[in-house]
């Protein structure tokens, strides 16, 4: 169906940007490469006050995962609420070229296409003001001119600034190296202006993705950290969280003076998990890249100040593309007619309104239906940065399945199997001792491939 044709549909009744009561305004916060357990409200060793408040005020998940084990594939679910497989964006952009390889990678998606309608689209045309300060990570190019058909404005977003990451050696680290303070600085110039008007608002920090470079202030507030057992932490590391963490701080202190904090959801979330090589991602197993626990597990929060109740932990299984379809239901925007992915998350959210629609007698929680819920996620890529190869996986309920492409193209052994709630770190293979299920969870896979037209590499002649 045609772009505009779909979106004619949505009512225009808040088109003046004036609040309607009830509606609330949207606030996410991403970070970049943040494993889960580098946050004080997930047991890490790093000092996060504000994030935990966050988290203490709010909902904390503990299953959640991202899109994909790199940053693109899962900033293009967040916008689309599908999966990268279907959208055939599953790399980084632009990602590498390994001629020595023994696949070939197939030929994917290097932009977000624009007949793709995004969350800020959608929110636009429902009256909110939309922006997106920080890195965007979807054109075909990271710079203008060649990144411009494809920016933020192309994609519902009425203010926008992209910045980058840093470069090791030519970067001032006395500065603000990741653009965590103009960022944030942006982003409460937003708030500021458009505080009387609804409001949708990604705040895409580049932190604390490599380089890991950071003021030698803020270095030596770490240098004398005492790890807690069994971590391995880094000075620099943990200055950048800290500049992070009171950049988020910042954001939540100008919510209250401006009067808006009861009115806006609040999700703080990862792209993916932590890079292996400078941040532990125990007790998961390998990190940024890898379809293993320690790529793809990452920190969620949600908080909406009489609605989300404080304090709050689930075990649900979310992925970053639920962030749609639940932002768009807690706001009261309409169903869009174009098929998603994701799920809504906002019966687990409200977790008291969720108990009333329950059938009478009926003790089942949200919470636990999600549990048994099956996520998938497609890497038909090679990944230099960590050494992960073409791979998909698939989780349905406590077990999880990997299929490496590698082996499963070539006829040899191509399968993992685990069950994450005995062995959350991913170390006893099942494969060879539960046939049936190792059957049943590959036949899953293979029928989400096909549904969602995924792109699989191939055998070089």
């Amino acid at each position: 169906m045609n772009r505009i044709l779909i979106l004619l549909w949505i009512p225009l009744l808040v088109s003046c940007g004036r609040k309607e009561p009830g509606k609330p305004n949207i606030l996410i916060i991403m970070a970049d490469d943040l494993g889960w357990n580098q946050l004080g409200c997930y047991g890490g060793p790093y000092h996060t006050p504000h994030i935990d408040a966050l988290a203490a005020t709010g909902m904390r998940f503990t299953n959640a995962y991202s899109s994909a084990a790199v940053c693109s594939p899962t900033r293009a679910a967040l916008m689309t609420g599908k999966y990268p497989a279907r959208l055939h964006l599953t790399d980084f952009i632009k990602g590498g070229n390994f001629p020595d390889s023994m696949l070939v990678q197939p030929q994917w998606h290097t932009y977000l296409p624009l007949e793709e309608i995004t969350l800020a689209e959608v929110f636009r045309e429902n009256g909110y003001r939309t922006a997106i300060f920080g890195k965007w990570h979807l054109s075909q190019d990271k710079k203008p001119p060649a990144s411009e058909p494809y920016n933020p404005d192309k994609q519902g977003f009425d203010e926008f600034m992209v910045t980058y990451k840093p470069v090791a050696g030519i970067t001032d680290p006395e500065g603000d190296p990741h653009n965590v303070d103009s960022i944030t600085d942006r982003s409460i110039r937003f708030l500021e202006k458009h505080g009387n008007h609804l409001f949708f608002l990604v705040v895409a920090h580049n932190a604390i993705h490599d380089p890991a470079i950071e003021s030698r202030s803020r270095i030596n507030r770490y240098q004398q950290t005492i790890p807690d057992p069994g971590y391995h932490v880094e000075p620099v590391i943990g200055a950048m969280i800290n500049r992070l963490d009171k950049g988020t701080g910042r954001l939540l202190e100008k919510l209250e003076e401006l009067g808006l904090e009861e009115n806006t959801i609040i999700l703080f979330c990862s792209d993916n998990g932590g890079k292996e090589a400078y941040a532990d991602q125990k007790p998961f197993r390998k990190g940024k890249g890898w379809l293993y626990e320690g790529g793809i597990r990452v920190p969620l929060v949600a908080r909406w100040p009489g609605r989300i109740d404080p304090g709050t932990i689930s075990a649900a299984i979310t992925s970053t593309m639920d962030i749609y379809p639940t932002m768009m239901e807690l706001a009261g925007l309409p169903r869009v007619e174009h098929p998603l992915d994701g799920i809504s998350l906002a019966p687990e959210l409200l977790v008291e309104e969720s108990l009333e629609k329950e059938t009478p007698g009926k003790e089942t929680l949200v919470e636990e239906k999600l549990q048994e819920r099956m996520l998938c996620w497609h890497y038909p890529h090679y990944h230099r940065g960590s050494g992960m190869k073409p791979a998909s996986a698939i989780r349905i309920g406590r077990y999880k399945l990997i299929e490496w492409h590698e082996g499963y193209l070539s006829g040899e052994q191509a399968w993992e199997l685990y069950d994450l709630e005995t062995d959350p770190g991913e170390q006893h293979d099942l494969s060879g001792e539960q046939p049936e299920r190792l059957e049943s969870m590959i036949k899953e896979l293979h029928q989400w491939r096909n549904e969602t037209g995924a792109q699989m590499p191939s055998l070089k002649e």
